[in-house]
This record gives structure tokens, sequence and C-alpha cells, in this order.
């Protein structure tokens, strides 16, 4: 029987983990089986300067604090070795995971959540291909900038035909 120090240490640990959870937007948890120390060390060093919260957790205590977090559906995917990946910013942990699974063969995305909902790899994936925030944007400033630049052309464009010269600003008095 654990000694009531370790239960109080094991119960705490469990209440951050529910607490990081529901304080997230996304999270996604991986297989990080067969992968290398230093593959390691790369891969948690880009997450933590993404922001993400990244851990190695016993899948009892993923499934305990996923319900206590309003999770359910992560059982099918709790077997073997599991890490979770949780992050404010709701494509980061997707964005990084799925491209170091791609590099490496032995690390395998699992399932992940977003907005309190359970997700299966195809939505982790879909999720990771969205682009970051300065990508959309600036997508968004050219979808703007693009109708003021056409409307200057055409203006122009009515200038030069007509031939008369530019109006001039009014001068102050």
């Amino acid at each position: 029987m654990p000694s009531a120090k370790i239960l109080e240490q094991k119960q705490a640990m469990l209440a951050e983990l529910v607490e990081t959870m529901k304080n997230s937007e996304s999270g996604v948890l991986v297989n990080y089986c067969g992968i290398t120390v230093e593959e390691d060390t790369k891969l948690r060093k880009s997450l933590r300067e993404a922001g993400v919260d990244y851990r190695v957790v016993k899948n009892t205590y993923i499934k305990k604090a996923a319900a206590e977090a309003g999770l359910n559906g992560f059982d099918n995917v709790l077997e073997g070795m599991t890490a979770i990946a949780m992050s404010s910013d709701a494509v980061a942990p997707a964005k990084i995971l799925c491209k170091y699974a791609k590099d490496n063969e032995n690390f395998t995305v699992k399932a992940g959540f977003i907005d309190g909902r359970v997700i299966d790899v195809a939505e982790v994936e879909a999720l990771a291909a969205i682009p970051g925030k300065e990508g959309l944007i600036a997508k968004m400033l050219g979808s703007i900038q693009s109708p003021l630049y056409g409307l200057a052309v055409a203006l122009q464009a009515i200038v030069d035909k007509s031939g008369e010269a530019p109006a001039e600003a009014p001068a102050e008095a």
C-alpha cells in the first residue's frame, strides 16, 4: 500500500494535469516509442520554444485526467508509451508533432483534443495543415490590399485615358 505522502503527490500531479488540460486550447497524444534521446531532446526544444507543454504520463493518469476534464474518448488509444502535448495555441502541438511524425517512422500521433472535444488522427493532421497566426494575418492583409490595389489601377487608367492632369489639393489658407 502506498504511503500517504506518495498518494498525495500522485493526487497533486493528477490535479495539475487536469488543470492543464482544462486550460489548453488543444492537445495531442503521441506514441514516442523508438526515438533516441537526441531526437527527443530536439523535439522537446522545439515544443518548448512554441510554448507547448510536453510530458510523458502514464496512460492511467491521462485517462483519469481526461475524464475529470470532460474529455472522453481516449480509451482506445491509451496503450503503449504515451506522451501528451498541450498548449493555449490551437495548432502548435499538432503542427510540430505531425511534422515530427512524418520525419520519424517510430513516432506516431494517436489522437488529440481541441476546444474540449476529442479528435482522431485525421483531424489532428487537418489541424496541423492550418497555417499559423502569421500566415493567416498575411492572407487577410493580402485579401484586403488586393481590391484596393485594383481600384487604384482602375482609377489611374481612367485618369490616363481622359488625359487630364490629376487634381491638385486646395491651397491652405
